[in-house]
């Protein structure tokens, strides 16, 4: 099975590798290109022997820090199927503000997005490096502004999206991650949306991020990585009638913490 899982991901990376390469490379495309700063928490605080809560945060910046990109916040749930098996659900409140030189918010003001997702974790070892592939499926419902007044939602549109993402981590001294000790991480995850309203942008975005992590405790981490984005956007560019695609580069500092409320 776990062959299976691996030759699956290996597929995917083909696949994003050759959108990736003529999202750069094609000159039929606008590119839009932003430095980025992402603040982000997640944690997954257990309950019980199988079950956890995940709470998550990302704060999204543009020029590194000064306006904001995006808000973020997830609820969910996620059930332990076995030592290498984890499957999930959640809710998700997501903000887009207006950014770069072609803004996906209407009328320069910011738009809400409500997300419903269902997903399926599988971890795999070889040697000391840690492997961990996540398929997700979401459901969105992303706010129409009003004509009238912009600051008004006048419609929902539903769109489907799938993920999926190969994340890694690699100790830096001896075997394992150890309390007080460095790692190197990374993820890459590929974005396609499908079904009725998804517009110019099948291929919805790529995320491509890895530096160093510290690990504090069993339940406390805190990593910062390079981060990559490519985002096409789902309208054309009203100018000159081309797809719109986002570079974005930067940084993302992310922090991990985890409680255990089965321990007394």
């Amino acid at each position: 099975m776990t062959s299976e899982r691996i030759g699956i991901g290996q597929l995917w990376l083909l696949i994003l590798l050759w959108l990736s390469g003529g999202v750069v490379a094609a000159q039929s495309r606008v590119l839009d290109h932003n430095a980025i700063g992402w603040y982000t928490y997640n944690g997954d605080h257990k309950i019980s022997k199988n079950w956890a809560i995940h709470t998550e945060y990302q704060w999204r910046r543009i020029e590194l820090i000064r306006t904001w990109q995006q808000s973020l916040a997830r609820l969910g749930l996620v059930r332990s199927l076995s030592d290498r098996v984890k499957a999930g659900v959640g809710y998700t409140y997501f903000t887009t503000f207006p950014y770069g030189k072609y803004p996906q918010a209407d009328a320069g003001v910011p738009y809400s997005e409500h997300r419903i997702h269902e997903d399926i974790q599988f971890k795999s070892s070889y040697g000391t490096l840690d492997l961990t592939q996540r398929f997700r499926l979401e459901q969105r419902w992303l706010a129409t502004l009003s004509e009238q007044n912009p600051r008004q939602v006048a419609d929902w549109e539903f769109q489907n999206r799938i993920r999926y993402q190969i994340a890694g981590e690699l100790p830096l001294s001896g075997p394992t991650i150890d309390d007080g000790e460095f790692y190197l991480n990374f993820f890459d995850e590929v974005f396609i949306g499908f079904g009725q309203n998804v517009g110019q942008n099948i291929f919805n975005q790529n995320r491509l991020s890895g530096g160093l992590g510290y690990q504090f405790g069993d339940n406390l981490q805190i990593e910062l990585n390079y981060l990559n984005q490519v985002v096409q956007h789902a309208d054309l560019d009203q100018t000159t009638g081309k797809p719109v695609f986002e570079i974005n580069n930067g940084f993302r500092l992310n922090l991990v913490y985890n409680i255990d409320f089965t321990k007394e």
